[in-house]
C-alpha cells in the first residue's frame, strides 16, 4: 500500500464526542474533518459498528477515515450502543434499537455547523449490514452507500444457517460477540464510570448462539433487516463489493439484479476484507474509488463514476489447492447489467461417475414419485453415506486468510462423496455467477443434509474447489415451514452454490461432489442417511461466460491501493496462528483446533497495551454424528499504568439426537482478581435440524 502524506485538504480530528440519543444513551464517536469545514461544511460519511474504534480498529480506521477526511469529507467512526466507549448495552446484532440509533447518529450528523446537510454511510462486515439495512429505513439526510461483505438476507446468506444447515460460523461469531460485548470502556475517555458502564455490560450479556439457536426456521426474527424481503425499500444509490474468498459474495450480484437505484458491483479474489487491504491479493485502490463515489452522490460532481459495466469482477485463474494465497492470478471482467446477456445457464445430466455433455433444457423426470405415489420406471441410482471426516479440509465459511483458512485438496474429501467428473476440457472454459445442482433422490432418514461442491481437477489429480452449497434437505421447499423426509420416497432438490468467476483451462476436468455431512464446516444431521441419486434426471448448471466475449475493462481498471499512514503500534508480545487437523487411531477422535491469537499491541498514542486470542476447537467420534461438538474461548486484555482488565469467555455446543446444549462462561478480571462470573447451561430443542 502506498501511504499518502499530502491530502486536498488539511484535516483536524475529535477523538471522543459524545452523541446523544432520544433515551437518555450517549454514543462516542471519532471524528475526522476538513478544517476548513468550521467555514465550509462539507458532507458526513459514517462507519457505524461494535468493534472499538479506541484501540481494536484504531490502526484501521487511521488508513482510511483521515484519507477521506483529506479528500473533503468528515469521517465519523461511531461505537454502537454497549461497545467501546458508547454507554448502554449490546444485547444481539441489527436490533431495533441499533438502527433507530443509527438514524439518530445521521440526523445529528447532519445538524453540525461543519456538516452541509448530506450524508453517506460504508463499512465492512456489520458496518456493511447497518448501512445497507439503514438505507431500507430512508433518513432523509442519507444520500448514498457503500458497502463491503455484507448480506441482504440475515437466515440463509449470513454465517447462521445456510441452505437451512447450521453453520459452526453461527457459534464462532457468536463466541467473537460474546469478547466485544462484555469489554469495558477506557476510563481516560468516559471517567470513573468506566467500571459502572462495564458491569452494566457483564450483567446483561447473555450468548447470543442461544437466541440464534431458538430460531432455526426463517421467521421474523430474521426477516428483521433482511433487507431481501423488500428490495424496494433501498432508494439511495449503493456501491457493493465482496471477495470469492469471503462468506458473502452473493448479496453483491442479488443487490445488482434487484434494486432500482444506480449501483455498482465489484468482487475481487479476496477473503473477509475491505478492497484496498484485500487478501488474497491483488488489492486495489478502493479509497480512490469511495472518493470518487463520494464526490458524485454527496457533491454532485459529474466524475463519470457510473459509467462502464455495472459488475466488475476477477476472473480467476485455475490454481493448485493451497490453504492461502498471496495473490490470486487472473483478469478483471465486467458486465453491463445483471443478469448479464453475456452469460447462459448451460447443463449437464450426471451419468454414471461423470458429468455428461451440455443440453439446451435441464433434464427432467416426469415420473418421480409425487404425492399419489407414482414410481419413476427408472431405477438407476448411486448412493453414499459420508463419514464425518468429510468437511475437515473445507475451510472456513468466510475466510479472513488468517490464519490460513481456504479449502485444501478435495481429493481425501471426495473418498467419502458421489463423485461426477467432466471429461479433460479440450478448450478453455470460464463461469461467472452461480452454479447450481438439481438431484432426483431419497435418504435413509426423515432428516438429511447434501454438500455439494464443484472442483478444478489438475491432470496431476489434484482438486481445488471452486465453489460449493450446503442444502438441509428438510428445508428444500421452505425454510420457514420444513417438513421431514419421508425415508425411500423420490423428491427433487435444487442446491444453489456460492458465486465464482472461475476460469478452467484445457486438460483439466470439472468434478461435482456430493456428501452427506460437511463437519465442521456445517452441523450434521441426527443421523448418517444413506443419500441415492437418481443420475438420469439428475443435473448441474454452470454459468458460462464465453471466453470470446470481451473483458469491457482495461486490464489495470484500478490504481495502486492507497491510503494515509497507519497508527503508530509496537508488539510486546508475538502473534501466534493456528490450524490443525487431528486423528486419533485409537479413539476415533477427530478435532480442527485453531488459534488466531493477536499478542499483546500498544497503542503508542494513547499508552494502552491490548490482547485478543481466539481458540476455536470442533471434534467428533468416529462417525457418530451426536459426538460432535465445537466450542471456543477468548480472552480480551485492556492495561495502562496501573489498570489491567481482561474478560474470558468460553461457550461449547453439544448435542444429542433430539436438542443442542449450550454451556457458557464470563469471567471479568481487574488485575489477577475475578470480580465477575457467570454460567450458562441451556438446551435448546433440535428442529428438523
Amino acid at each position: 500500500m502506498r501511504y499518502v502524506t499530502n491530502l486536498p485538504y488539511e484535516t483536524k480530528e475529535e477523538e471522543h464526542v459524545t452523541i446523544p440519543m432520544s433515551d437518555g444513551v450517549r454514543l462516542s464517536a471519532h471524528i475526522w474533518r476538513p478544517t476548513s469545514s468550521d467555514q465550509e461544511p462539507v458532507p458526513a460519511v459514517l462507519e457505524y459498528i461494535p468493534y472499538r474504534k479506541r484501540d481494536l480498529t484504531a490502526v484501521r480506521d487511521s488508513i482510511h477515515h483521515p484519507y477521506l477526511a483529506g479528500h473533503g469529507y468528515a469521517c465519523v467512526r461511531v461505537d454502537l450502543r454497549g461497545t467501546g466507549d458508547s454507554e448502554g448495552v449490546l444485547r444481539d446484532e441489527y436490533l431495533e434499537r441499533e438502527q433507530a440509533d443509527a438514524e439518530e447518529v445521521l440526523a445529528w450528523l447532519a445538524e453540525q455547523p461543519w456538516c452541509d446537510g448530506g450524508t453517506g454511510m460504508m463499512g465492512i462486515s456489520w458496518g456493511a449490514f447497518a448501512a445497507l439495512q439503514v438505507a431500507a429505513r430512508r433518513p432523509p439526510s442519507l444520500k448514498a452507500i457503500a458497502i463491503a461483505s455484507f448480506t441482504d438476507d440475515r437466515h440463509s446468506d449470513d454465517m447462521h444457517y445456510m441452505g437451512g444447515a447450521l453453520l459452526s460460523d453461527n457459534l464462532a461469531e457468536a463466541g467473537t460477540m460474546f469478547a466485544y460485548g462484555t469489554c469495558p470502556p477506557d476510563p481516560s475517555v468516559v471517567g470513573e464510570r468506566w467500571r459502572e458502564m462495564w458491569h452494566e455490560r457483564l450483567e446483561n450479556t447473555e450468548p447470543w448462539v442461544l437466541e440464534w439457536l431458538r430460531h432455526q426456521r426463517r421467521d421474523d426474527y430474521w426477516r428483521h433487516a433482511s433487507v431481501c424481503e423488500d428490495y424496494t425499500s433501498v432508494q439511495c444509490p449503493v456501491l457493493a463489493s465482496s471477495g470469492w474468498a469471503d462468506g458473502y459474495s452473493n448479496a453483491v450480484t442479488r443487490l445488482l439484479g434487484n434494486l432500482d437505484v444506480p449501483r455498482k458491483g465489484l468482487i475481487g479474489p479476496w477473503s473477509h476484507k475491505f478492497p484496498h487491504l484485500g487478501e488474497p491479493g491483488p488489492a486495489i485502490g478502493y479509497l480512490q474509488e469511495l472518493v470518487r463515489w463520494w464526490d458524485h452522490w454527496l457533491k454532485g460532481v459529474d466524475n463519470g463514476v457510473m459509467d462502464g459495466p455495472m459488475l466488475q469482477a476477477w476472473m480467476q485463474d485455475s490454481v493448485p489447492p493451497s490453504t492461502s494465497y498471496e495473490e490470486r492470478p487472473g483478469r478483471w471482467v465486467g458486465e453491463p447489467d445483471w443478469p448479464s446477456p453475456h452469460i447462459r445457464p448451460v447443463t449437464h445430466p450426471l451419468t454414471r461417475h461423470t458429468i455428461g455433455p451440455a443440453q439446451d433444457t435441464t433434464v427432467q423426470d416426469t415420473t418421480v414419485q409425487d404425492a399419489t405415489g407414482t414410481v419413476s420406471e427408472d431405477g438407476a441410482a448411486m448412493t453414499v453415506r459420508s463419514p464425518l471426516s468429510v468437511g475437515q479440509f473445507a475451510g472456513k465459511w468466510a475466510s479472513y486468510n488468517a490464519p490460513p483458512d481456504l479449502p485444501y485438496d478435495q481429493r481425501e474429501e471426495d473418498g467419502g462423496s458421489l463423485v461426477f467428473d467432466s471429461e479433460p476440457l479440450t478448450e478453455p472454459l470460464e463461469i461467472l455467477g452461480s452454479p447450481s445442482v438439481e438431484l432426483d433422490l431419497s435418504v435413509s432418514e426423515p432428516v438429511a443434509m447434501v454438500a455439494a461442491r464443484l472442483s478444478d481437477v489438475s491432470p496431476d489429480g489434484a482438486a481445488t474447489r471452486v465453489s460449493y452449497g450446503i442444502l438441509n434437505l428438510t428445508r428444500r421447499d421452505s425454510t420457514e415451514d420444513p417438513e421431514p423426509l419421508e425415508p425411500g420416497r423420490r423428491y427433487r432438490a435444487t442446491i444453489p452454490l456460492n458465486g465464482v468467476a472461475q476460469a478452467f483451462p484445457p486438460g483439466h476436468r470439472i468434478r461435482l461432489s456430493l456428501s452427506t455431512s460437511y463437519w465442521p464446516l456445517a452441523w450434521p444431521a441426527p443421523k448418517p442417511a444413506l443419500l441415492s441419486v437418481h443420475e438420469h434426471s439428475s443435473t448441474l448448471t454452470l454459468p458460462v461466460r464465453p471466453v470470446e466475449e470481451p473483458d469491457e475493462v482495461p486490464s489495470s481498471p484500478f490504481g495502486e491501493p492507497e491510503g494515509t499512514v497507519p497508527l503508530a503500534t509496537s508488539q510486546v508480545t508475538p502473534r501466534e496462528q493456528r490450524w490443525e487437523v487431528k486423528r486419533d487411531l485409537v479413539d476415533y477422535r477427530s478435532e480442527l483446533d485453531i488459534v488466531k491469537d493477536q499478542g499483546t499491541v500498544r497503542f503508542e498514542d494513547i499508552g494502552m497495551e491490548c490482547g485478543r486470542r481466539a481458540h476455536e476447537r470442533y471434534t467428533a467420534i468416529a462417525d457418530d454424528f451426536t459426538s460432535v461438538g465445537g466450542e471456543t474461548t477468548w480472552t480480551m486484555r485492556f492495561a495502562r499504568d496501573d489498570w489491567d482488565v481482561r474478560v474470558v469467555t468460553h461457550t461449547r455446543l453439544t448435542c444429542d439426537e433430539t436438542d443442542f446444549f449450550v454451556d457458557a462462561t464470563l469471567d471479568a478480571y481487574e488485575s489477577d482478581r475475578r470480580v465477575f462470573s457467570r454460567t450458562w447451561n441451556e438446551k435448546v430443542p433440535r428442529d428438523l435440524l
